[in-house]
């Protein structure tokens, strides 16, 4: 991963479980999937992806193919195709569960293709490792299960809330997971992602995330743009942690039946803060945010509780949000520079 390592005393235990192993990552060619994919190779592991390319590209893992052709392979295809999962996930012991259609506005607009690739595709998946014979299926589940719950920080136990099409259908995967432990005995884990960000997402789309959107304008000078008042606030979580998380819940010697976990920072920051903390980073502190109405299906506030993941996981995030704007500021400096 550019910029931020892995933390030391970590790799050497990865390094001896993911050395020689065989995963599949679906959605690897994403933003999330790709960092993982970085890790996974670093670490020695043999890597086949899944991905349909639909919002994302091949231009990070053809550079990966080309440094490691003998431990990485890509498929071209959809979750939802049968053929190409079976080929995807035919030696794999651990498959990282992260294809999805991924955005709350996209789900509003299309929820029937929001449901079809977030819940059905992780029946697909699901279906496709028990056949396999794999060993753990790790899901990239996400934070807006909670929903509009008022009760902070945000623990496991708390009843599901969901208000977008996103929000349900990533639920539904989750019972999926855990159903299939149940019924058929496959090791399986949900990791609540909360607001991850980092180098590498997307900043030139309508349903861009927050920082790269506010990154975006800013260094075009720019004024960022909030939906809503900006008092609304996030547990933003560097990509780094989320990747660290999710090596964690893939090794754990743990018996994992299905269980939800928070993946964040355990603190959060409201919109505007993040705008005068951003602008103030870039030397621009005169821009500041405008605003536009509030989005349907978008939570008031959101901050993980960590205590399951640490006492399931061992996890604790080593990044902090300054570090890892920092990190992402300066990936979409060059890249500027670079076009």
């Amino acid at each position: 991963m550019p910029g931020m390592k892995l933390p030391s005393e970590r790799v050497k235990t990865f390094r001896a479980f993911y050395e020689g192993r065989a995963v599949c990552v679906t959605g690897g060619a994403g933003f999330i999937g790709g960092h993982l994919v970085d890790a996974l190779l670093s670490l020695g592991a043999r890597v086949c992806v899944i991905d349909d390319l639909s919002n994302s590209t091949l231009d990070h893992l053809t550079t990966l193919m080309e440094m490691e052709p003998a431990r990485l392979r890509f498929v071209h295809g959809s979750i939802l195709d049968d053929d190409s999962l079976k080929d995807a996930v035919a030696e794999a012991r651990t498959i990282f569960h992260l294809a999805a259609v991924g955005s709350v506005p996209r789900s509003i607009e299309d929820p029937r293709r929001s449901f079809a690739v977030n819940a059905t595709g992780t029946l697909r998946v699901l279906e496709a490792a028990k056949k396999a014979g794999a060993q753990r299926v790790v899901l990239a589940a996400s934070s807006s299960a909670y929903g509009d719950d008022a009760a902070l920080p945000k623990v496991e136990s708390q009843t599901p809330r969901p208000m977008s099409p996103y929000a349900a259908s990533k639920l539904a995967a989750e019972g999926l997971v855990s159903a299939w432990s149940a019924s058929y005995g496959l090791s399986g884990v949900c990791l609540r992602y909360f607001n991850v960000f980092g180098p590498r997402q997307s900043a030139d789309s309508a349903y861009a995330a927050v920082v790269a959107s506010f990154a975006s304008r800013l260094l075009n000078g720019e004024s960022p743009v909030i939906f809503g008042d900006g008092l609304q606030s996030r547990d933003f979580t560097y990509v780094g942690n989320a990747v660290l998380a999710t090596l964690l819940a893939g090794s754990t010697e743990r018996a994992l039946k299905g269980e939800t976990v928070n993946v964040g920072t355990g603190s959060r920051i409201d919109l505007t803060r993040l705008a005068a903390l951003m602008a103030d980073k870039i030397g621009r502190p005169h821009l500041r945010p405008t605003h536009q109405p509030a989005r349907a299906g978008d939570v008031r506030h959101s901050q993980a509780d960590l205590s399951r993941a640490r006492d399931l996981l061992g996890y604790e995030p080593f990044a902090s949000l300054e570090d890892g704007i920092s990190e992402t500021l300066e990936w979409l400096k060059q890249s500027l520079v670079s076009r």
